[in-house]
């Protein structure tokens, strides 16, 4: 090869890998999530919500008005990119604001009540770390036109109930607040802000930013070198209006009836200004450091604020990822949800391929729960048992020459010590049946 031919040899490829904090959910986790899906879409239904599936992608000022601009999310977390045509989009980094922009735009709010949910994929550029991505997802339950203390209950008796039926309800708790009117939280600010002043060498440099623009945020900081100073700061409990007072009682009431227990947490603020009233979170410390697995409250401004009429509204929203990682590390995921198979269809050679694909194919439908795997390719006897083995089913289901030859089929049991037995395939059903059951 020539010196002048090397110079164009084609540059080597560079292997393409997952941009960082946008993972894969890879064949062996996708059964875990189904399982977590599957209570949640079930639990909506007998609830009585209705699911809504908003675009991942919206106008970045929907998330600026809504969420509010100098909190850390439209800061300096958000995706947010310029099209071709000039418009500044953002990646959805929650999705209250989508189900409310839906909602307003296909006609949902007018003189009407709605529950729904969601669940999709969200975005945020922030550092991470087990259990929470820059893509990550969410459940979420948004509830419209209701302004009592008694749809705040609810969707709280929701979340306690899926706790519950997942097996979590001795690992979570639940903290609750009030943020009371706008008009209280402006005059507690006033004092909160003058509060800090008198703690200016305490507050780290976060605090210190978040005074002028959003100090009740500095409320929620983790900083062990201000929890003391923070402790005694005022509490907005103490500041709220006649209306937000009564609205809580009634809410503290109805989850005593229900006999749900909760902690009063008033340095729980959240953080997106649209929040008023209730706000919630329930929080685990089984993985390690304290963490919120579900957290919400109301948000009865938010619709006017982007150009509807005033709307009550209360949600809460949930992060998969770690509703996930905190079911398999307590392991409360059942066997049977993790999806693996039930039955692997041996052809033993070629010859049988034709006979072994029709039985499965007749297995299935009548079974409809039997999950079978049909071995394809190939190969010696020997590596299409190793290949039935590694497949991770309880049974397989041998077809040879003798077989074929008596219509019968051979069912080995991969997982127990039970002795191989013949069947004729018409009894295939009934007895895969009972076995399964």
């Amino acid at each position: 090869m020539s010196k002048s031919q090397a110079s164009h040899k084609a540059p080597s490829k560079k292997k393409i890998q997952a941009i960082r904090g946008m993972n894969d959910l890879l064949p062996e986790q996708s059964p875990l999530w189904q399982y977590f899906e599957g209570k949640v879409r079930d639990l909506m239904a007998r609830y009585g919500y209705a699911e809504i599936r908003t675009p991942i992608v919206e106008q970045t000022a929907l998330f600026a008005r809504s969420i509010g601009e100098v909190t850390d999310i439209v800061e300096k977390e958000m995706y947010t990119f310029e099209d071709r045509n000039g418009d500044s989009l953002a990646l959805r980094p929650e999705g209250t604001a989508s189900c409310v922009r839906a909602a307003m735009e296909h006609g949902l709010l007018h003189n009407q009540t709605q529950r729904l949910w969601y669940q999709g994929p969200m975005f945020r550029h922030e550092r991470p770390q087990k259990g929470r991505y820059r893509q990550f997802h969410q459940v979420g339950v948004e509830s419209f036109g209701l302004e009592g203390p008694d749809i705040d209950a609810e969707v709280i008796l929701l979340s306690a109930r899926l706790w519950r039926e997942l097996g979590l309800m001795e690992h979570v708790t639940l903290e609750l607040n009030s943020l009371g009117s706008s008009e209280a939280r402006t005059a507690y600010r006033d004092t909160l802000v003058a509060y800090f002043e008198q703690h200016l060498d305490v507050l780290d440099e976060d605090s210190r930013r978040r005074l002028t623009s959003n100090p009740l945020r500095i409320l929620d900081s983790k900083n062990p070198e201000m929890a003391e100073m923070l402790a005694g700061a005022p509490r907005l409990l103490d500041h709220l209006d006649a209306d937000s007072r009564e609205h809580f009682e009634a809410l503290c009431a109805l989850l005593d009836d229900a006999g749900i227990d909760y902690v009063i947490n008033p340095r729980l603020v959240r953080g997106l200004d649209y929040y008023g009233r209730t706000v919630f979170e329930w929080t685990t410390t089984a993985l390690g450091s304290q963490g919120t697995v579900c957290a919400g409250g109301r948000y009865d401004g938010l619709v006017e604020q982007l150009g509807g009429k005033p709307t009550p509204a209360v949600g809460f929203a949930m992060g998969i990822e770690r509703l996930v990682l905190l079911l398999e590390t307590l392991e409360l995921i059942p066997d049977a949800a993790r999806g693996e198979l039930d039955l692997y269809v041996l052809p033993m050679d070629d010859a049988a391929a034709g006979t072994a694909l029709q039985l499965v194919e007749r297995l299935r439908g009548e079974l409809p729960e039997l999950r079978a795997q049909l071995h394809c390719g190939g190969g010696s006897f020997k590596s299409r048992i190793k290949k039935a083995d590694r497949s991770g089913a309880r049974l397989a289901l041998l077809l040879g020459e003798d077989e074929l030859a008596h219509g019968t089929a051979t069912l080995k049991f991969l997982r127990e010590e039970r002795e191989q037995r013949s069947l004729a395939r018409d009894a295939l059903v009934d007895e895969l049946r009972q076995l399964l059951a």
